[in-house]
């Protein structure tokens, strides 16, 4: 079992809760609704879709794939822990806090570390949890949870999450989802983050309604990312995307829920700027303006309900 540790408003005096509150609450841009690349302001933001419903254990179950990896991409550390021992931070210790929470000090017990460094056996870290009617908070001990966030330097066993709600309660679905995230995002070959589209051009065929439309994306690292629509007489526009230096008509398009998925869907730009567009002709141009919605509607929105700390 943990050592007791001293009293979180103690421990406050001493001036370290202010500077972990104020920190996670600073970090909570990080994963508010931020996709790979920076579009007009619309674009990325939609509605609820899935699992709205805020738990009993203070924690949004409401997380879609593309609030997932953003924070594991935000997050050094993942990792499920139990919770141990809570206690609540006055209103004045608690700047920021948002109407309707609470700041809880809370002490868990680690359990399995999902990606980071090694951490030890307890862990100390600030979380905002929903209160009920009458103010009051659930009772948190015993609860596994997963938890997104980064250490403090020279701080062994604190934790500062990634923003101030990054306390999730655990499930084995969820805890399952994440590691296909992680496993994906180490991976040498991952898909890079893209950053903007570089070209798009269509080449007409030599039949009446023939031709294809190529994509090109600048991505972080300069690793190759392309878009390829294709259309044949009589049968329906195809398109797939490339990882790779070849460009291939025969690409397929990413898998719902995959890291592939997310770099196009969160990432690409709602229109082709001007300066992509360098087909030949306005008729060819219009046509790769058509495929580029095409492909946008294909991948479908990419959705986040996470709004942050």
């Amino acid at each position: 079992m943990p050592k007791s540790l001293i009293h979180p408003l103690a421990w406050h005096r001493c001036g370290l809760v202010a500077g972990l509150a104020l920190a996670a609450l600073a970090q909570g841009a990080i994963a508010r609704n931020a996709p790979d690349f920076a579009p007009p302001t619309g674009f990325g933001a939609a509605p609820a879709m899935v699992d709205s419903a805020v738990t009993g254990q203070g924690a949004t179950a409401g997380h879609t794939y593309a609030d997932l990896v953003d924070l594991a991409i935000a997050s050094p550390i993942v990792v499920r822990a139990v919770v141990h021992r809570q206690s609540r931070l006055k209103p004045v210790d608690s700047p920021g806090l948002q109407p309707g929470f609470a700041r809880l000090y809370i002490e868990a017990d680690t359990a399995a570390l999902l990606v980071g460094p090694e951490l030890g056996e307890s862990l100390r870290f600030l979380a905002d949890v929903p209160v009920d009617a009458n103010g009051r908070v659930a009772k948190l001990a015993k609860t596994p949870v997963l938890l997104f966030g980064r250490a403090v330097p020279g701080k062994p066993g604190e934790l500062q999450l990634t923003a101030a709600d990054t306390m999730l309660p655990w499930s084995a679905a969820l805890e399952a989802r994440l590691r296909a995230i992680l496993t994906e995002l180490v991976n040498p070959d991952a898909p890079p983050r893209i950053v903007a589209l570089r070209e798009a051009v269509h080449v007409p065929g030599n039949l009446t309604g023939e031709g294809e439309t190529q994509f090109f994306f600048a991505t972080d690292g300069g690793k190759p990312v392309s878009i390829s629509v294709v259309r044949r007489p009589g049968e329906p526009t195809r398109w797939g995307v490339s990882f790779t230096e070849l460009v291939d008509q025969a690409a397929s398009p990413p898998q719902p829920e995959s890291l592939a998925w997310y770099r196009l869907a969160c990432s690409l730009p709602p229109a082709i700027p001007d300066r992509a567009a360098i087909s030949a002709t306005d008729a060819d141009k219009q046509i790769a303006v058509e495929d580029y919605v095409m492909v946008r509607q294909a991948l479908g929105p990419c959705t986040r309900n996470h709004a942050g700390g």
